[in-house]
């Protein structure tokens, strides 16, 4: 695009600043303003004024200051170095930048590091878009290939040989295109792909309440709504930790410096699973903390999602964490209402339900252009003001995704983590994970998560009438209901972040916890029902079982305290 004409700016109001006299600027064009040069883009263009949102702070910028458009709209470079790398909101690089952002950083970044590649067409090969031009090598094991740019086909030329490449350097011709390592992409637009797919398999996170209760799939959306304080964070980042995902996008939008910095140097400490390798080498954290420019903070999700399709491409599953999408939806309102627009409800914008849906839909299973299957999977938190569940942000969220984890008060002011609510929560793709889970050796999945909800219900009903009547006033059954509903809470539910052999659980550890649980309280509840004394059951030790989440470390174990504990219910006489 050909760069617009030299204007200059005559009205600045936080990050909304109007500019005249750029004559042939286009919505969505990226303009630099002022003596720094700072980033801002076209969102309204009227006669002669065009205004801009800027995403750095405007303090400094002043009526009459140069401003110049760039002749293209937003756009990411996408590259190998992206891969252990923390950017900034418009994915610039934060390692080793001071306290002022310049556009270059982003370019110098992937310009200035050497990677190992390794070509894999040669010259005279005809290549359509999304063929593999060559691989390159990085320390996290994730298969980086570079791409024919989507829209371009024709004869390779020029090819690079196996060696050592920059990322400004050229790789090879196709068609009339040169192919550098690392390309540009407009964030705001979703990547082209051949065909989306019926997602089936679940992503795996080693949280027992979400891959036992409410499980979503690969390419799936899933919310986790909850006030302050009931560990949005802490469950992000152990997904974020144990998911089985090829490559992890972190956006820490709006939040609080001190977290994000303490999840850094965790993550820079993790041991991966599964390359053995450094966690941190194959996740991207894209921070626009509270104290960052505010409308970067809008930018910083559509730069995550440009991430994610860009490795997707490649034929990865990649999960997206978003933490929060309130605090974007918050840059929303701030710079609708600067711009005049008339508000909608809470006053966010009236576009805010169609910019979360435009979000979410970003995610997906598909057939890429290149014919490789990849998917990426968003899960975004929610941060309502006073933990009201009936704001818009949630409300609209519920809308769009397939799976929702509401986090409860009462939980985490109890202790109980992860704070799941199971009245709260949903999986709308749980019938299908179910299918895929007897399809693939674990045909008991679905009928354990009926029965555990079913009594996770049940015992909620009895409570409320424990509290008005006494527990000792309640039938047997109901008695021990309230039991068994305790030992799920207690032995398969909670899931401590901070214990070494807790924090994460596999799918075959999981399955044997539930059916553990599942049968002792079958037990107690065929005990209470032929008259044995409920008192009786309670008096029983069942920390073997409730202990067995940090002690038994294989299935094997757990089926050994489960069989313990049966015998020792056996010893409970039924009554002649």
């Amino acid at each position: 695009m050909k760069p617009s004409a030299q204007g200059r700016v005559s009205r600045v109001s936080g990050p909304l600043v109007e500019v005249t006299g750029l004559s042939g600027v286009s919505m969505s064009e990226i303009v630099e303003l002022g003596e720094h040069g700072l980033t801002g883009e076209v969102v309204a263009i009227r006669g002669e004024v065009s205004t801009v949102q800027a995403y750095e702070y405007t303090g400094g910028l002043a009526p009459g200051d140069k401003a110049g458009g760039r002749g293209e709209p937003l756009s990411a470079v996408l590259g190998p170095h992206l891969l252990g790398g923390v950017f900034d909101g418009l994915l610039r690089p934060l390692a080793g930048a001071g306290s002022w952002l310049t556009a270059e950083q982003s370019r110098a970044a992937a310009d200035g590091r050497v990677f190992e590649f390794t070509p894999e067409l040669r010259n005279g090969d005809l290549a359509s878009p999304g063929a593999c031009l060559g691989t390159v090598a990085n320390p996290g094991r994730v298969n980086y290939r570079v791409l024919v740019p989507p829209q371009n086909s024709g004869e390779v030329g020029q090819m690079r040989g196996a060696g050592q490449v920059m990322g400004n350097e050229v790789i090879a011709t196709v068609g009339e295109m040169a192919v550098r390592l690392a390309t540009s992409w407009p964030v705001r637009m979703p990547r082209p792909y051949r065909e989306r797919l019926e997602g089936g398999v679940p992503l795996r996170t080693g949280q027992r309440a979400v891959d036992a209760l409410f499980p979503v799939v690969l390419g799936g959306t899933a919310a986790v709504p909850g006030g302050f304080g009931t560990g949005k964070t802490v469950l992000l980042q152990q997904i974020t930790k144990w998911c089985d995902a090829d490559v992890i996008v972190y956006v820490g939008c709006g939040e609080r410096g001190n977290e994000l910095a303490d999840m850094l140097s965790e993550l820079a400490e993790l041991t991966d699973p599964r390359t053995g390798g450094l966690l941190a080498q194959r996740t991207v954290v894209i921070a626009n903390t509270s104290n960052m420019p505010m409308m970067a903070r809008e930018a910083s999700i559509y730069s995550a999602a440009a991430v994610a399709e860009h490795f997707r491409d490649m034929g990865l599953a990649v999960v997206v964490v978003a933490d929060s999408t309130s605090r974007w939806a918050e840059a929303l309102r701030e710079f609708a209402s600067r711009n005049g627009e008339l508000p909608a409800e809470e006053g966010y914008p009236a576009s805010l339900s169609s910019a979360l849906a435009a979000f979410y839909e970003r995610s997906g299973q598909v057939i890429t252009t290149g014919g490789a299957e990849g998917s990426i999977t968003i899960i975004g938190a929610v941060s309502p003001a006073g933990g009201d569940m009936t704001e818009p942000v949630t409300t609209y969220t519920q809308r769009f995704v397939r799976s929702m984890w509401a986090l409860d008060r009462d939980l985490a002011y109890a202790r109980h983590y992860p704070a799941i609510s199971w009245a709260g929560s949903f999986s709308r793709d749980a019938g299908t994970i179910g299918s895929w889970h007897a399809r693939n050796g674990d045909p008991g999945w679905a009928d354990r998560r009926a029965r555990i909800s079913a009594l996770l219900a049940e015992a909620d009903r009895v409570g409320v009438l424990a509290e008005l009547m006494g527990i000792t006033a309640l039938p047997p059954r109901e008695r021990v209901t309230m039991l068994a509903g305790r030992l799920i809470r207690e032995a398969v539910l909670q899931q401590s972040a901070l214990s070494s052999a807790d924090a994460y659980c596999d799918q075959p550890r999981s399955a044997a916890l539930a059916t553990a649980v599942l049968a002792v309280a079958d037990r107690c509840l065929e005990l209470a029902d032929s008259g044995v004394s409920p008192a009786a059951i309670e008096d029983l030790d069942f920390s073997p079982i409730l202990r067995a989440k940090e002690e038994a470390g294989t299935p094997e174990q757990v089926q050994a305290r489960q069989d313990d504990l049966l015998t020792r219910l056996a010893a409970l006489k039924e009554p002649e």
